[in-house]
């Protein structure tokens, strides 16, 4: 017998992710995070449409638009020569409400079901947690530290120390979830490192309140402002929270940097500000050397830490997060088997990777903009004039594929997953567009199917065989049950949805990856539900 099923080292959004999709599945756990309270640290500021289809599927989206920026806000990024100056170049991109009537007008396949969201991680963070301590199957708590674990055949045993008082508990549980951040100790714990770039750029931040919003939406409401002199403005809430990103010298003694003069020298003038917090930082592009083993795997920064640019590590890790839980409780459900824990690492490894180079790709971007800097863009003159129109035209020149790149959030796929029924002739896996499709291990595609409902709604809480066709679903089914697979049929009498899924039949997993096509019903389904449950 074990204290609870699971333990949840982490309560940074991935690690709370992983603990609702957990509870959502009917199982019991303990999450502890070392800190008190969540995150003064504004971190975080996009949850991209795949995250948001994910806490869709969670029933947990509305809830956090709700609290997030205004919906009828853009996502504008605007770079300016300095804020009280010129602005050299303008990225538009739409409000939710824009977005999602142009998902509901482009319904081929190529779209998110859901929008992104503006979201600071301050704000993310306690919403996350008074979702989760509302379930009667999780006890949550902050200010309980991680100490080390031992795991064999049957359990790990872990010790934990809670901070205000010292005092220690060793708790037993059948799996561990490390989602505890860059500095994990449960990768310590299990001899894993990080390789890779660290302290790729020295940055300075200052997170901060200011009642001038008529000077900071002067170009109107964008959700960056980027400078070239190595700049970034962020409007948290598009009221009065803001926080800056600055790069700084390598040479820079942090601890003489005054954060209200790092402000004002970046904007250009002096307003009233208030500022919440302030600190350096250095973001890394690296991947860890394993993901786990037996009984304990990792999600998150845990695993992969990388630039903000293209805001892909919390997403990333909550796409971790859906992976992970999903497997947990399909073993602690019985029908989960050896193989099924192993391909976590086989599947999102792989993802973490061309997240880190494309993290890095962007970033290159801005250090191209940054290289090209000349002081003349702040003349009042012909001369500067002249300057900024060159300067804004390289800036739209080289894009804005940070913002934009959907094959990179939507098209990911687990090409050498154990648990995926493996077809040749892969789709091209490409930077900026997701080209749809259901080819075994890529995310299922969203459309709108004729009824105006959307067809990942009709997706079964775990394993979903879709069925273009009257054709006797038997085979599948009946395997599915003889190995205690849960498994829901969904009839869908939709030519252009046929078209776009490719197969008649598509059996799809419950993080919404395809695991199976085809026109006809295998002709081993044993062989079929064996492969997809990890047996």
């Amino acid at each position: 017998m074990v204290d609870v099923p699971v333990i949840v080292v982490g309560g940074a959004p991935v690690g709370l992710a992983t603990a609702i999709e957990l509870q959502a599945r009917g199982i019991e756990l303990l999450l502890v995070e070392r800190n008190p309270t969540t995150t003064r640290h504004p971190k975080m500021d996009v949850t991209n449409g795949r995250s948001m289809e994910l806490f869709r599927r969670w029933n947990i989206a509305e809830t956090l638009r709700d609290v997030a920026v205004p919906r009828t806000s853009p996502m504008d990024v605007s770079w300016v020569s300095r804020l009280n100056e010129w602005e050299l170049a303008r990225f538009p991109y739409p409000n939710v409400a824009e977005w999602r009537a142009r998902i509901r007008a482009k319904n081929d396949g190529t779209q998110p079901l859901e929008p992104n969201m503006r979201m600071s991680q301050v704000v993310l963070e306690p919403t996350l947690r008074a979702i989760l301590e509302q379930s009667p199957l999780v006890d949550v708590r902050f200010g309980w530290t991680f100490e080390g674990l031992e795991q064999d055949e049957d359990k790990v045993t872990v010790e934990l120390r809670e901070v205000a008082t010292g005092k220690v508990e060793r708790k037993t549980c059948t799996l561990l979830a490390g989602c505890d951040g860059g500095g994990s100790l449960v990768r310590q714990n299990l001899g894993y490192r990080c390789e890779g770039n660290y302290d790729v750029a020295r940055h300075y931040m200052v997170h901060f309140q200011s009642t001038a919003r008529e000077f900071l939406e002067r170009f109107g409401i964008a959700w960056h402002y980027q400078s070239p002199a190595g700049s970034t403005l962020i409007a948290q809430d598009d009221e009065k929270t803001w926080t800056l990103h600055c790069l700084v010298p390598p040479e820079t003694d942090a601890a003489a940097i005054d954060p209200e003069r790092l402000v004002f020298d970046a904007l250009g003038c002096e307003i009233p500000i208030e500022v919440i917090e302030a600190n350096p930082w250095s973001p890394h592009l690296v991947l860890a050397t394993g993901y786990g083993r037996g009984r304990v795997w990792m999600a998150g920064d845990s695993v992969h830490q990388v630039i903000p640019t293209g805001g892909y590590g919390m997403n990333t890790g909550i796409g971790d997060a859906a992976d992970l839980s999903w497997k947990f409780a399909a073993v602690l459900q019985g029908w989960g088997g050896p193989r099924l824990l192993p391909s976590i690492e086989a599947e999102r490894r792989p993802v973490a990777a061309r997240v880190v180079e494309a993290s890095g790709a962007h970033m290159d971007v801005r250090f191209k903009i940054v290289a090209a800097y000349d002081p003349i863009i702040h003349e009042d003159s012909p001369a500067g004039a002249e300057a900024r129109a060159a300067y804004g035209k390289l800036i739209h020149d080289l894009g804005n594929a940070e913002n934009e790149a959907q094959g990179i959030e939507l098209g990911y796929r687990y090409r050498d997953s154990p648990i995926i029924c493996h077809e040749g002739d892969e789709p091209e896996w490409r930077l900026l567009d997701y080209v749809p499709s259901t080819w075994p291990g890529v995310r299922a595609p969203h459309l709108f199917l004729t009824d105006g409902t959307a067809i990942f709604d009709r997706f079964g809480s775990w394993f979903t065989l879709l069925a273009f066709t009257d054709a006797d679903c038997g085979p599948l089914v009946d395997a599915a049950e003889q190995r205690g697979v849960p498994l829901t049929v969904v009839r869908i009498e939709d030519a252009h949805a046929r078209a776009i899924y490719e197969r008649d039949f598509v059996l799809v997993r419950p993080d919404q990856h395809v695991a199976w096509r085809g026109d006809a019903m295998p002709a081993d389904p044993l062989t079929v539900i064996d492969r997809i449950r990890g047996a």
